[in-house]
């Protein structure tokens, strides 16, 4: 009796899961077939990911990243423990990258395809790599600026690299994305350094278990920096560099305080570096306009992604 009970429940479970699973892909492929972006991206998760639902998790995320960004950084990640806190990132999480660092991953030349990745990822889940060079490349809303009620300018700064990802984010945002070159990946690049945003290469665990965005964000609006900064959820890996400042350059202006994303610059008769605040992200540097900040490789920091030795 007891067997067939469990055997009812579980049957009407899994109706009701299948139920909401068709019905969201109908209603994100507005009531039409699944398009060749979705199926290229259910046969690239496979079976596993499909009967585990980290398929219909990732097209949640995917076609809806805005609304699904609001809530993770305005409704979860503020009351969520330690415990949470160390699930999420080690299924989510970021590598900061320098700006000579992120123009090397747009300027790529040959395949790139790694899984060993735990030197330059230290996070358990979601830490490969896989690149056809050149890349493709579109660049979408950003949803972390789409959080805030005065998001800083301009939002379409996201830049997803690879397929399938890069097909689905065109063929179901249309209106809210397109296609880059990499002269204009690049120039968005520099551009977004110069506005003192940082760059950093994003992994998830529902995106196949690798890199897939290249995100170019400002430390008012990014997710990642405020879940590190505000709520010690560490979802970004330091570059592998840290800043270093010319005594006889600066001049105290506190230019490089107000710009630093962590909180590391201070001023006291000159800036001053913490250590362990700094993930090198290189936004002082282009910042400070006395050019006194450089960025200098720092072996207890980790190691950084560069795609230009992992072959």
């Amino acid at each position: 009796m007891a067997g067939t009970i469990l055997l009812i429940v579980f049957v009407i479970v899994f109706v009701i899961l299948l139920a909401t699973a068709v019905g969201l892909w109908l209603f994100g492929e507005r009531g039409r077939l699944p398009r060749p972006s979705t199926l290229k991206a259910l046969r690239a998760g496979g079976l596993h990911d499909l009967f585990t639902l980290k398929s219909l998790h990732g097209y949640i995320y995917s076609r809806w990243t805005n609304q699904y960004l609001n809530v993770l950084f305005n409704r979860i990640i503020p009351h969520l423990g330690e415990r949470g806190k160390k699930w999420w990132r080690d299924r989510y999480h970021a590598k900061i990258l320098t700006q000579e660092l992120a123009e090397a991953i747009i300027l790529l030349d040959h395949n790139i395809a790694r899984r060993d990745l735990e030197q330059i990822i230290p996070y358990p889940m979601a830490r490969d790599l896989v690149l056809k060079g050149p890349p493709d490349v579109a660049v979408y809303e950003c949803g972390c600026r789409h959080t805030r009620a005065n998001p800083c300018q301009p939002t379409q700064v996201c830049m997803v690299i690879g397929q399938p990802f890069v097909d689905f984010t065109l063929e179901h945002n249309p209106k809210n994305s397109r296609r880059l070159t990499q002269v204009e990946a690049v120039e968005l690049l520099r551009a977004e350094h110069e506005r003192g945003h940082l760059h950093s290469a994003w992994f998830r665990d529902i995106c196949l278990n690798r890199f897939y965005v290249l995100c170019n964000c400002c430390k008012c609006c990014c997710g990642g920096i405020q879940a590190m900064v505000k709520y010690g959820g560490r979802m970004m890996a330091s570059s592998g560099y840290v800043s270093q400042v010319d005594e006889r350059l600066c001049t105290s202006c506190g230019v490089c305080v107000k710009a630093c994303p962590f909180g590391a610059l201070s001023i006291n008769g000159g800036a001053i570096v913490s250590w362990e605040k700094c993930m090198g992200c290189g936004v002082c540097t282009g910042q400070c306009p006395t050019k006194a900040i450089a960025l200098i490789r720092d072996e207890r920091k980790g190691v950084p992604m560069d795609v230009r030795l992992l072959t």
